[in-house]
């Protein structure tokens, strides 16, 4: 699948219309987008954003569109109307059908509480012991750059992001980042949702998630 606006459209109303809670927070959220905020949580920034779901790329797409070429340096069709060249994602989406396949792949989406996932940015995952919680209650932690998530995410951020890297050769972890994602692999193992998930998405995308797949299958889940 190509298209980005597609690919929320069909997380929306064909994987997520019977499971709405979102990927960090565990917050629920109504078919209308809105969020229904769990008890305690809270923001000081992107208000506005707080009330909404957004659907975030777990892997940042800035974290695999740097590997293209367009996105880093720009491309010949990749001029405005006004005779602007530009570069970045527009650029890639513009001009390049792997790209558009990578940024609509739905196994690397999820829903997040749009405070949330502008906050987290497209920082890297790490662990900071001594960093409080930006959310009140929902345990999402970010400084300097870099993010925390909460225990009940760890599992579906580490088998995406060794989804993305098994199935896009172009797309290579750091060492530390990969070391990182195999033992929360490990340490928070598939539970019914998340191999039902990948089961509704290999039908409207036409494409397996084997790294799921696998941890499901060893569970007969």
């Amino acid at each position: 699948m190509q298209s980005f606006s597609k690919a929320k459209r069909l997380l929306e109303q064909k994987v997520y219309n019977e499971h709405r809670k979102t990927l960090y927070c565990d917050a629920e959220f109504t078919a209308n987008k809105e969020v229904i905020p769990p008890k305690g949580f809270s923001t000081d920034k992107y208000e506005k954003r707080a009330k909404k779901i957004e659907w975030e790329h777990t892997l940042p797409a800035e974290n695999f569109g740097r590997t293209f070429s367009e996105w880093r340096d720009g491309h010949e069709q990749c001029v405005s109307s006004k005779g602007k060249a530009f570069k970045g994602r527009k650029c890639a989406e513009k001009v390049n059908i792997e790209y558009r396949y990578m940024q609509a792949d739905m196994f690397n989406l999820y829903p997040a509480i749009g405070a949330v996932n502008a906050l987290r940015s497209n920082y890297n995952f790490t662990m900071l012991p001594d960093v409080k919680s930006d959310f009140g209650s929902c345990a999402m932690k970010i400084e300097n750059r870099k993010a925390e998530p909460p225990e009940n995410s760890r599992g579906r951020i580490a088998r995406t992001y060794l989804y993305m890297e098994d199935t896009y050769k172009r797309y290579n972890m750091s060492k530390a980042q990969r070391q990182l994602m195999t033992a929360w692999d490990k340490m928070y193992p598939v539970d019914s949702w998340e191999c039902s998930r990948a089961e509704k998405i290999t039908v409207l995308q036409k494409s397996q998630n084997n790294i799921v797949k696998s941890r499901c299958d060893t569970l007969n889940l």
